[in-house]
């Protein structure tokens, strides 16, 4: 293994990103006429496991951050696979089931908050930035028939991942009651973050688990939408403490999955998931546009570049031969597997570059 505190800055080259040509093979190969299956056998389908709404809302994010491009038309035969799937799982009273049986069975859970958030973060994605008027009316009579629910949510990424979607809505759709939710619900935040927030600690929680800047950027697109400095100021100010956790001489060292990091204790190191990656990237290109800072698209890059290889171990978890993104980092190898969260968590991320470096 190699430690990171013996890991030097100088082993990557600086300079122009080598950004990898979009290969949407092993995306192809998970997905179906259903949506896309959460995991792979190494790069195979595993059927066996079926599908969840949380990948198939982050594939839908992924074909419009595509499109977006400009440079990907035949992402569009994806799009729709995606959103029928979204659409097939939301309930009569709007709330989404997770999972579904290779067999096409829902099978009933307990109402997932992050399942719920990350549907609306996609849809409110549709709303704005969907290639037609029909996808954008498809996406605002779902997101519409969820949100009654919105303002009842308390887990942390439940609201973080409804807020931004509610955000992108606003922006494509201005709307006084929905920028009163905005602020109700990053007020919540706002509201863990001084429970929790200490000179030492600052945080929404007394733990950094998974996805974890998912939070500080929520509040950044809320104060892109409402303008009010507070979210600014809570956003940065707990991104840069995420930062000084994640960051070992200037190598991104991503939180582990096995025990976490709880306040007072040591960090995990292992297994580190890309889905942690993704949510920096997002979380530095958002506070790069809000701010102009060109130090925050600086270090969105550095947190790409964990995926081709600038880890702690020197592994690409992105193979470039299928297309698809490791499930994780270990601690003396990369995953064999390659699942749908982790494939769409890097490819996600790769767009969200492509998209800053063209500003």
């Amino acid at each position: 293994m190699l430690h990171p505190e013996k890991l030097s800055a100088t082993t990557f080259t600086s300079g122009k990103l080598a950004m990898p040509v979009f290969n949407p093979e092993h995306l192809l190969c998970l997905t179906d006429a259903t949506g896309v299956m959460q995991h792979a056998l190494r790069s195979l389908p595993n059927r066996k496991e079926g599908y969840c709404t949380d990948d198939n809302a982050r594939a839908l994010l992924l074909t419009i951050f595509a499109w977006k491009l400009g440079r990907y038309p035949g992402i569009l035969k994806l799009m729709p696979v995606y959103l029928s799937f979204v659409h097939y799982m939301q309930r009569e009273d709007g709330y989404f089931d997770n999972f579904m049986s290779y067999n096409k069975a829902i099978i009933p859970n307990d109402n997932s908050e992050d399942a719920y958030g990350r549907a609306l973060m996609a849809l409110g994605y549709l709303i704005c930035d969907g290639p037609s008027m029909q996808y954008k009316r498809t996406g605002e009579e779902l997101f519409m028939r969820a949100y009654p629910h919105i303002h009842g949510l308390v887990s942390l990424r439940g609201i973080a991942n409804s807020l931004i979607g509610l955000c992108r809505f606003i922006t494509h759709a201005p709307d006084n009651r929905k920028r009163e939710t905005v602020s109700y619900l990053a007020d919540k935040l706002i509201t863990e973050y001084a429970r929790y927030s200490d000179n030492e600690w600052k945080w929404f929680e007394d733990i950094l688990a998974y996805d974890n800047a998912i939070i500080p950027l929520a509040l950044l697109h809320a104060y892109e939408v409402t303008q009010y400095p507070p979210y600014l100021k809570a956003g940065l100010e707990s991104g840069a403490f995420l930062e000084s956790k994640v960051f070992r001489n200037d190598i991104l060292c991503i939180i582990g999955s096995n025990g976490w990091y709880r306040k007072n204790q040591d960090a995990a190191l292992f297994d580190q998931q890309p889905v942690d990656a993704m949510a920096l990237v997002l979380f530095y290109q958002q506070a790069f546009y809000v701010t102009g800072n060109r130090e925050f698209a600086e270090k969105m890059n550095k947190c790409y570049q964990w995926f081709t290889g600038r880890n702690i171990l020197c592994l690409s978890l992105y193979d470039a031969g299928t297309g698809g993104c490791a499930d994780g980092l270990q601690e003396d190898r990369v995953s064999e597997n390659q699942g749908a969260e982790s494939t769409i968590a890097y490819w996600i991320s790769h767009f969200a570059v492509c998209e800053t470096l063209d500003k």
